[in-house]
C-alpha cells in the first residue's frame, strides 16, 4: 500500500483546484484583460459557422430568441417603421429587445447579439420620442455644440428603449437638393459636416485622451454605437438621384466627400455604412479600393463596415439577379456586417460555400469578426447584454423638447423681413385683432417632421406622436386677446372681407424618404402655391416654408413680406413662434445654396455659375423684443 505524506497531498489537492479554476476562467468574458487579448481568446474558440454569423444582421420581424441561438446572428435592427406594437412603450421595447438577447445569451460561447436602429432626428422610429430638426436645419445653425447635446439626448432616449446602436449621423455631403436624401445632409459644404460630426461624441461620449485613432468608443449604457454614412459620395450623384453614380475624380472625392469621415473616425466613431451609390461606375458596396484600401488601411478605421439593406443585393441589376456574386463582391471589397435582412439563411449558405472553398480567405471572415467582436466588446455589451428600465423616463423628456425647441429656433432662415428694409414685418406683434393662419403645414405634425418619422416615409396629420404644431404655437404665444383664425387654403376673397391684421402661411413639401423624395421640380406641394398667392395678395403675411430642401419660390417672392426657410422642425413647433414673435432673434444662415430655378442645378457655393435666389451663408437677423 502507497503511502502519502500530507505535504504531497495539499500539493495534489492545490493543483487539482487550479485546474479546475483555470477550466472556469474564461479569458475573454474577464473585462480586466486587454481588449486584444479578450478578442484573440474569443476567436480561438469559435467556429466558422459562429464566425459567419457575427457578420449577419436581419429585420426585427425575421428574428426570435431560437433563430438567434440557431443562426449565431450577430445583429438585428428595426428599419423604418419596424416597431414591436404600434405605440409601443419604452417598457414594451426592452421587453422584446431583451427576449432576442436571451437567445444569443444561450449560445455556447454566449456572445450578445447588437441591436441597431435609424435614429437620424432623436429616436425617430418610437411613439412619444423627441424628433429634433432634421440635419438640413441642424446645419443652418452652425451650433456643433448644439448638435453634440442633440446626440446625447438621442442616445439616451434610444437607451430607454433598450437599444445600444443608432445609424446616425447621416455625413452626406448633399450637392444637389433633387436628392430625396438631402434633409439628411447638414450642407452642401464638408466643413460644415466635418463640424457637425461633434454628434459622435454626443452619441458615444468623448474620446478618452491618448485614445488609439480609428478604435471605436462608446462611453457605457447611457450611450450607444453611431454609424458615420453612406461611405461616400452619395450626396453627389448625378442630378440627385438616389443610390445614383457619383462622376468626380478621385481628388474631388477626397477634397468634398471624405473629409467627414476623417473627423468620424478620429472621434472614434465605431461604424461606417456603405453607400447605395456607385462612384465613377463602380458600386460602393463592392469597392474593395475604397473600403479595404483607403477606409482600413489608409485612414486606420478599425469598428465595423456595414452595408446598407439589401445594400449587396444591389450590387447587380436587377437586385439578387446573382447573389453569391454579390456576397463575393461585398464581402471581399471588406464589409463586415451584412444588412440582410430577410433571407439570412441564403446569405449564410452562400458565404459558408465560399470560404470552405477558398472563394472568400478565412483572413477576410476573420478581420470581419475581429471588428464586429471590437466594438461589442468597447461598449460594454459583455458585460452589460440586458437592458434595463432604468432610462424609460428619458424617452420625450421635458428638458430633450426644450433642446429641440433651442434647436428649431437656430435652424430658422430668414430670407426676407418687409417690401423694403425700413419696414419689417418681423418679429410680429401679439397683440392684434385678428391674425390669419394658413396653409397645408400649419397644423399638420407629420408634415413638419418629415420623413423617417414613425413610418420611413412620414405621416400626415396630428395623431403620430405627441408633439406641438405651428398652429398650436402661434396660438400658445400670441396675448390672450388676439383672435387667431386658421383656414387651410382660403380664397381671396375670404381674406380680404376678414380685415386680418396679417397672416402667417405656413406651406411646403410632404414628407418622403430615400428615392421617393427625388424631384426634378422641388415645386411647394399644392395648394400651396395658391395659398401664397390668395394670402399675400390682400394682406400682409409672412411665409414659412417647411420642406428639406431650397424649392420653388421665386415666382411668389415679390408678393411676400417676409420668408422663414424652417426646414422640418420635428415636434417642437414652439420653436418657430417663439421667433417669429421675437421672443429670439433670427440667427441661422444658409447652409445650402437657394436657387432661383431647377435649370441651375447642381449649383453649390463656389460654381463658376453661382447666381442664386439666396446664396450659401445667408440669413438675415432680427434681435429679441420684450412686448407689453
Amino acid at each position: 500500500m502507497v503511502k502519502f505524506s500530507m505535504p504531497l497531498m495539499g500539493l495534489m489537492l492545490l493543483c487539482w483546484w487550479a485546474t479546475v479554476t483555470e477550466a472556469k476562467y474564461i479569458k475573454y468574458k474577464d473585462p480586466k484583460q486587454p481588449l486584444g487579448v479578450r478578442i484573440k481568446d474569443l476567436m480561438a474558440r469559435m467556429t466558422l459557422q459562429e464566425k459567419i454569423g457575427q457578420m449577419v444582421q436581419i429585420e426585427r420581424e425575421a428574428a426570435s430568441a431560437d433563430i438567434m441561438k440557431k443562426y449565431f446572428i450577430g445583429s438585428i435592427l428595426s428599419g423604418g417603421g419596424s416597431v414591436p406594437a404600434k405605440r409601443a412603450s419604452p417598457e414594451t421595447w426592452v421587453s422584446v429587445v431583451n427576449e432576442f438577447q436571451k437567445g444569443s445569451l444561450s449560445t455556447r460561447l454566449g456572445i450578445p447579439m447588437i441591436y441597431g436602429i435609424d435614429a437620424v432626428h432623436g429616436h425617430n422610429n418610437v411613439y412619444n420620442a423627441t424628433v429634433f430638426p432634421h440635419n438640413v436645419g441642424l446645419g443652418a445653425t452652425r451650433d456643433p455644440e448644439l448638435v453634440k447635446k442633440i446626440g446625447a439626448a438621442t442616445a439616451l432616449e434610444v437607451r430607454a428603449t433598450g437599444i445600444p446602436y443608432a445609424f446616425a449621423p447621416c455625413i452626406a455631403v448633399c450637392r444637389d437638393p433633387r436628392w430625396g436624401r438631402c434633409y439628411e445632409s447638414y450642407s452642401e459644404d464638408h466643413k460644415i459636416v466635418q463640424a457637425m460630426t461633434e454628434i459622435i461624441p454626443g452619441l458615444q461620449g468623448d474620446l478618452p485622451a491618448g485614445s488609439k485613432k480609428g478604435v471605436p468608443f462608446v462611453g457605457g449604457k447611457t450611450k450607444v454605437a453611431a454609424c458615420a454614412k453612406h461611405y461616400v459620395g452619395d450626396g453627389g450623384t448625378t442630378k440627385g438621384i438616389n443610390e445614383n453614380n457619383t462622376i468626380i475624380d478621385f481628388n474631388g472625392l477626397l477634397n468634398i466627400h471624405m473629409p467627414a469621415y476623417r473627423n468620424s473616425i478620429s472621434k472614434g466613431v465605431a461604424t461606417v455604412m456603405v453607400s447605395y451609390s456607385s462612384w465613377n461606375g463602380k458600386k460602393m458596396h463592392a469597392n474593395h479600393d475604397l473600403i479595404t484600401g483607403f477606409l482600413k488601411n489608409k485612414l486606420r478605421f478599425r469598428g465595423f463596415v456595414i452595408s446598407d439593406w439589401q445594400g449587396i443585393d444591389r450590387i447587380t441589376s436587377p437586385p439578387h439577379a446573382n447573389y453569391s456574386y454579390s456576397v463575393e463582391g461585398g464581402v471581399g471589397a471588406g464589409i463586415d456586417m451584412v444588412m440582410v435582412p430577410y433571407n439570412f439563411t441564403e446569405f449564410l449558405d452562400d458565404l459558408t460555400f465560399q470560404v470552405k472553398n477558398g472563394i472568400i480567405p478565412m483572413a477576410r471572415i476573420d478581420d470581419a469578426v475581429k471588428r464586429i467582436l471590437r466594438v461589442k466588446f468597447v461598449m460594454g455589451l459583455f458585460e452589460n447584454p440586458m437592458a434595463d428600465l432604468s432610462l424609460v423616463n428619458q424617452l420625450g423628456s421635458q428638458e430633450h423638447r426644450e433642446l429641440a425647441r433651442e434647436a428649431v429656433r437656430k435652424s430658422l432662415v430668414l430670407l426676407k423681413n418687409g417690401k423694403s428694409a425700413k419696414n419689417p414685418l418681423l418679429p410680429l406683434p401679439k397683440k392684434a385683432p385678428k391674425i390669419l393662419v394658413a396653409g397645408s403645414h400649419a397644423d399638420n405634425l407629420g408634415y413638419q417632421c418629415g420623413g423617417w418619422t414613425i413610418e420611413w416615409q412620414g405621416l400626415g396629420g396630428n395623431d403620430l406622436t405627441s408633439g406641438t404644431t405651428i398652429l398650436t404655437a402661434v396660438k400658445n404665444t400670441v396675448e390672450s386677446g388676439t383672435q387667431i383664425v386658421y383656414n387651410e387654403n382660403p380664397d381671396l376673397e375670404y381674406v380680404k372681407s376678414n380685415k386680418f391684421s396679417y397672416a402667417i402661411v405656413v406651406v411646403g413639401e410632404p414628407p418622403y424618404a430615400e428615392t421617393a423624395g427625388d424631384s426634378m421640380s422641388l415645386t411647394i406641394a399644392e395648394p400651396g402655391a395658391s395659398t401664397i398667392t390668395n394670402v399675400c395678395a390682400a394682406v400682409k403675411c409672412v411665409v414659412v416654408i417647411v420642406s428639406g430642401r431650397p424649392v420653388v419660390i421665386q415666382p411668389y417672392l415679390a408678393k411676400i413680406d417676409a420668408l422663414v426657410a424652417a426646414w422640418l422642425p420635428g415636434t417642437e413647433g414652439q420653436g418657430v413662434a417663439d421667433v417669429l414673435f421675437g421672443d429670439y432673434g433670427f440667427t441661422g444662415k444658409l447652409a445650402r445654396t437657394w436657387f432661383k430655378t431647377v435649370e441651375q442645378l447642381p449649383m453649390n457655393v463656389g460654381d463658376p455659375h453661382y447666381d442664386p435666389l439666396f446664396p450659401f451663408g445667408f440669413g438675415l437677423t432680427t434681435k429679441p423684443t420684450k412686448q407689453i
